[in-house]
């Protein structure tokens, strides 16, 4: 397996693919930098030789943010909007969907498992 951004990318796949397996690469920019490499999209990660692994490596640390950095700017970003109290952040804060979308019937993914409520029992003459 080749190792870059501190991720093992899967040797049995295509370069192309293969690098969206790094946080903060997906296909449109794991083509361009495959394109910036001289590195053809068919070519399996296997079949790389070491200094189209190592341009590839370079490529990705200066122009591209992946990973930890990333993960944690975007953790900042959602922090900052839960501090200044912007509606987004409100829906961040109560674990709801932050999108637009209805909540009603669907956004279990957000909300948990149902918290199912009891019905009041009538009162008996």
């Amino acid at each position: 397996m080749a190792r870059i951004a501190g991720v093992d990318i899967p040797d049995n796949k295509r370069g192309e693919i293969s690098l969206t397996y790094i946080y903060g690469i997906g296909r449109s920019a794991s083509k361009d930098i495959l394109a910036k490499a001289g590195v053809s999209l068919l070519k399996k990660v296997k079949e790389w030789t070491e200094d189209e692994a190592n341009a590839i490596r370079n490529i990705i640390s200066t122009e591209h943010k992946t990973e930890g950095v990333l993960k944690s700017e975007v953790q900042l970003s959602i922090k900052r909007l839960m501090d200044i109290g912007s509606y987004r952040g409100l829906r961040h804060r109560k674990g709801l969907p932050v999108r637009g979308q209805r909540t009603k019937n669907n956004s279990r993914t957000r909300k948990g498992k149902r918290k199912t409520v009891a019905n009041k029992k009538k009162a008996t003459k």
